[in-house]
């Protein structure tokens, strides 16, 4: 694993190349955050990987107990097409380390980087047969992974629909274990004492980042009423100088979304902000005549039931709500059916710790959005998913607890 990282930082820039071209994200953000990132990640777990044992554990009885942490089997593994690298090395770094074997179907939108990542696994001395990676689509190769006798646990991350439909196939088929990291409506909160250009930048970043197809995008802007109406104007303002374009130019923020039905999509969910009466402030339309790509799109004036306010959209769609206190938007935070992220944006620390143990969510970022260190686990409650991925919580994914009982015959101690 340390030779894969030492071999992907030699091919940086080629992978990132093929990540842009996989997906249509910058290749800024391919080469100097998603590479760099990739490449801790595996670092990560190789330290991990001759630190997992089991415990000597007392018992009332005479007898010696122990317990062995072993590998649970065959991992399969199902990544989407939004983050293909880092989603490969959330789920391979922590089974590998843990000592399994691997079967990982790449989303059929984003092959490229999987493939080129095993190519350097072997590269680097991986065993024959341990990583093993299937391009196909979804409902005839993933639900084939998802149901195979033989696969001994499922790691899946994209949408709650199709979560639901692989845990049902995993119950059906063997009982196999099964994580699912889902989708997310995460609430973005400013509150009345925030710093209004910082809060703007960095809720900006929230949205619009890897444009807009990220599960934990901070899709619910909840500002204060205080502030709302300078939120929203400069809001409105950053979302009209982000860059859109070729995402191999420099200086491009945004490229296009992922392919023709995300866009359709996109496009639809905005139709419904209009159609119910959100005020469209900005954006809203195709960008140029050419490609997926959408003009960055703020509404204001959202309210709760509205559909841009309640459906995970995934695409450049800025959703500003207004509130008046703290106890209103941890109750309107917590109506909806995703718990997967939040974002808080004060500078009193009474408010942050009162916010941040009041929602649901299985991550709160505090004056910050994204950061995304190997050790920080990553996963939801509620429909955004089951169990966590990175840190130390994600090696319990894969491995299997076995309890080792040895009768003691005059034992000088228990």
């Amino acid at each position: 694993m340390l030779r894969f990282a030492d071999l992907v930082d030699k091919h940086r820039d080629e992978l990132a190349a093929l990540e842009s071209w996989n997906s249509g994200k910058p290749y800024e953000q391919s080469a100097k955050s998603e590479l760099p990132s990739f490449a801790r990640l595996f670092r990560y777990y190789a330290g991990w990987a001759d630190k997992i044992h089991g415990l000597t554990v007392p018992a009332d009885s005479n007898h010696y107990v122990q317990t062995l942490h072993e590998p649970i089997g065959v991992a399969g593994q199902i990544i989407p097409w939004n983050f293909p690298l880092i989603m490969l090395a959330w789920k391979v770094g922590p089974a590998l380390a843990c000592g399994n074997t691997i079967v990982l179907k790449s989303a059929e939108q984003t092959p490229l980087t999987a493939l080129h990542a095993a190519k350097l696994f072997q590269e680097a001395g991986l065993p024959p047969g341990v990583l093993n990676i299937v391009s196909g689509y979804g409902p005839s190769a993933g639900a084939a992974l998802a149901s195979h006798m033989n696969v001994d646990k499922l790691a899946f991350t994209g949408s709650t629909e199709t979560g639901k439909i692989i845990l049902e196939l995993a119950a059906k088929s063997n009982l196999k274990s099964v994580t699912l990291e889902l989708g997310g409506k995460s609430p973005f909160i400013v509150c009345e004492d925030a710093d209004v250009d910082k809060a703007v930048e960095l809720a900006h970043h929230a949205l619009f980042f890897n444009q807009g197809q990220c599960c934990c995008a901070g899709s619910r802007t909840y500002v204060h009423e205080r502030v709302y109406d300078e939120f929203v104007e400069k809001a409105k303002a950053r979302a009209l100088r982000r860059v859109v374009g070729d995402p191999f130019k420099k200086g491009v923020e945004q490229g296009p979304q992922i392919d023709s039905d995300q866009f359709e999509k996109v496009l639809r969910y905005i139709r419904s902000g209009v159609e119910s009466n959100a005020t469209l402030e900005c954006g809203g339309q195709r960008f140029g005549s050419k490609g997926y790509f959408i003009q960055p799109t703020v509404f204001s004036n959202v309210e709760d039931d509205m559909l841009i306010a309640q459906d995970e959209i995934f695409g450049p769609v800025q959703s500003i709500l207004k509130f008046k206190n703290v106890d209103e938007v941890i109750r309107r935070s917590n109506s909806t059916r995703y718990g997967l992220a939040a974002g808080i944006f004060t500078q009193n620390v009474d408010t942050a710790n009162t916010l941040s143990r009041a929602l649901r969510v299985g991550t709160v970022w505090i004056n910050c959005f994204d950061v995304f260190d190997a050790a920080i686990p990553f996963g939801g409650y509620k429909m955004s998913g089951i169990g966590r991925e990175k840190g130390i919580y994600s090696l319990n994914n894969y491995l299997q607890v076995k309890a080792v009982v040895t009768p003691l015959k005059n034992p000088a101690w228990l």
